[in-house]
């Protein structure tokens, strides 16, 4: 009896020694391995990212997943989801798992056919400190990096205080500036394959950033460290800046799980368009809640136009008269939302219940409510952190349908848990929530569906500023392989001012974009976001009906997309439908380009499109386009000519 129990331990030994841990993709293409506490990734064999050491260190002991667990559990999950605000209407989440149990932490990792991750979970049973996490990423010797750098410069401390706003830079990873962070996501093509490297469900912890010192193609992970001392500063004095950190980088509470370290990869850099694995790594929203009052819907908004109207007979500005104006404009053309952008409250002091003289906001709720019209607030962070429940009750209670909340410029632990207690506030009074000034969306959309846009990204705000050097065109036809991959973008679309590559310039009063007025239409399917702006003036749109009916008429939540084709930094062509209508948008660079598109992604039938195209000016007048109707069925090749920074936008309704 001893003899045969001691073979059974040996077996149960020999069986938990096994060694590398592997977990294949339901379909077999794609895998993660665990071999001598070092994660590879393949897909087809081929190594896509190559052994790379995981762990994290704590005040209370390592993690270092050894080949020796005490258990290892196999699973396998196929279902389908229903998301509440998204841009598929169900995805199915089918994925094989492995769960690796050690004495103080589990690793769990998972494969999907689009991605792979795994996430460390804690056993902790008393609070404890993480130091650091080493979660890094090893591409081959020639591969290309879509970079995000963080834009502030100097010490690594510093540029953890930032915006997350920043172009892409397109280089070998050997070449990454060795003095520089990056955010996620990045995108990196090697090996025939276009790889996203992000994260999810990012819950009481740090956001992930990427460094490379070495001037190789390992990418370094790196945090910041816990906010030790933060002073009220930056813009306007609305901002939390940081003046003092502690030497670990989150405060732990027990058991913990940690974010999930995402690699996805797909054959072309157009199979990452649409990507739903953050969603679907993300915690889900408690189904106890009726989420049913979450209203997504497009925005005028006023500060991009810098409330400039014409032919007004009050002057136009921060005041009740020019709101009324937007708000009646709104109403007119079925927009759901007006944002009061800042300068509504006094600026300089954080105090968002002392609202200027020239705005009555109850006359304005009136107003709106008698167009069917919401209000959204803007305001920075800081006035938020200082009495979140009783700013949000207080306006709720006014009749005010949501915040947008900007400035944030962190991803540090306290911030990070900003995010999610804004939420659940929000939810509470129910408002939904737009974070501008705000890092990548990590799941938290779906865990707080209130939650609708995120900005992280450089968007078209920044053509008030910033001249042709800031090439706008490279960075929209990057955004949709980089960037959306994490989720809903606060890009903030719609300028009817457009411009050739020799014409544009910044103005801040009567702002202008950067390419053609077919390419701004383009970006309305292009971007996702639940809450969708509309940039320009009310009396720009007036002037130009024809282009926004295209606009005032699109979805903002989708039932399908489709990455139909693209080449990162070149062009990107994607398709969404909402019930039986198909919208589809497709951009380039400031190269001229003929491209087919393949409509082979209908389902079959007859379709009647309305579509909008560079006019045959538009390489020297960028507002120069044309307006057409036909027929075309499910199969059809449709070749199409983008001007110079140029676009293509259709409507498509089965006939």
């Amino acid at each position: 009896m001893k003899n045969n129990l001691l073979v059974l331990v040996l077996l149960c030994a020999a069986a938990c020694q096994q060694n590398p841990f592997v977990t294949v993709s339901p379909d077999g293409s794609l895998a993660i391995i665990l071999d001598n506490s070092k994660i590879r990734v393949e897909k087809n064999s081929a190594v896509v990212i190559a052994d790379t050491e995981i762990s994290m260190a704590t005040d209370c002991g390592d993690y270092i997943p050894s080949p020796d667990p005490l258990k290892v559990r196999h699973t396998k999950k196929k279902t389908t989801l229903r998301p509440i605000m998204y841009h598929a209407s169900q995805i199915e989440d089918c994925y094989n798992e492995t769960k690796l149990v050690y004495e103080d932490f589990d690793l769990i990792l998972r494969a999907y056919d689009e991605a792979v991750a795994y996430r460390f979970v804690s056993k902790s049973r008393k609070p404890f400190k993480v130091i650091s996490e080493k979660a890094d990423f090893a591409f081959h010797e020639g591969a290309l990096g879509h970079i995000p750098y963080v834009l502030a410069r100097g010490s690594f401390e510093r540029q953890f205080n930032n915006s997350f706003e920043n172009q892409y830079v397109h280089i070998p990873l050997c070449e990454w500036d060795s003095a520089r962070l990056a955010f996620l996501p990045i995108t990196v093509e090697s090996e025939g394959y276009t790889v996203c490297l992000t994260e999810s469900d990012l819950l009481n912890f740090p956001g992930l950033m990427f460094s490379n010192v070495d001037g190789n193609t390992t990418l370094e992970s790196i945090h910041a460290t816990y906010p030790a001392a933060v002073k009220q500063g930056g813009h306007n004095n609305i901002e939390g800046k940081v003046t003092d950190r502690k030497p670990y980088i989150a405060e732990c509470g027990g058991k913990e799980q940690f974010p999930w370290r995402i690699v996805a990869v797909a054959d072309n850099p157009a199979g990452l368009i649409g990507s739903d694995i953050v969603y679907k790594l993300a915690t889900p929203a408690d189904k106890s809640v009726d989420w049913s009052w979450v209203k997504p819907g497009k925005v005028a908004w006023d500060w991009w136009n810098d409330w400039n109207l014409k032919g007004v007979d009050f002057e136009a500005g921060i005041n009740t008269e020019t709101y009324k104006f937007y708000i009646d404009f709104a109403a007119e053309h079925g927009l759901e939302y007006v944002i009061l952008d800042e300068g509504w409250s006094t600026v300089g002091t954080a105090d968002l219940y002392d609202i200027i003289p020239e705005i009555d906001l109850p006359e304005l709720i009136r107003h709106a409510d008698s167009k069917g019209v919401g209000l959204i607030l803007w305001g920075g962070y800081w006035a938020f952190q200082n009495d979140m429940d009783g700013l949000m009750k207080h306006y709720a209670d006014m009749g005010i349908k949501g915040f947008k909340i900007d400035f944030m410029n962190r991803d540090d632990q306290p911030m990070v848990n900003f995010y999610c207690d804004a939420a659940e506030v929000a939810a509470k009074y129910h408002l939904i929530l737009d974070f501008h000034g705000a890092f990548k969306p990590c799941g938290l959309q779906r865990t707080y569906p209130n939650v609708l846009n995120f900005e992280g990204v450089y968007g078209e705000e920044m053509q008030k500023f910033y001249d042709i050097s800031r090439d706008q065109m490279d960075n929209d036809c990057t955004i949709p392989f980089a960037r959306m991959v994490a989720g809903s973008l606060d890009y903030t679309p719609g300028a009817m001012r457009n411009s050739t590559y020799e014409s544009f310039r910044p103005v801040s009063h009567e702002p202008m974009s950067q390419g053609t007025r077919c390419h701004q239409l383009a970006l309305y399917p292009i971007f996702e976001a639940p809450l969708l702006m509309c940039c320009d003036s009310p009396t720009n749109y007036m002037e130009e009906l024809e282009c926004f009916e295209y606009m005032a008429g699109i979805p903002t939540v989708w039932d399908e997309t489709i990455g139909v084709d693209g080449v990162i930094s070149d062009y990107a062509v994607i398709a969404r439908r909402r019930g039986t209508t198909w919208y589809v948008g497709a951009i380039t660079d400031w190269s001229a380009r003929d491209i087919d598109i393949d409509f082979g992604f209908l389902p079959e039938g007859t379709y009647r499109m309305v579509s909008y195209a560079d006019g045959p000016d538009a390489d020297m007048n960028a507002e120069d386009f044309t307006k057409s109707s036909s027929t075309l069925s499910s199969g059809d090749v449709l070749p199409v000519h983008l001007a110079p920074g140029g676009g293509w936008a259709a409507k498509l309704e089965m006939m």
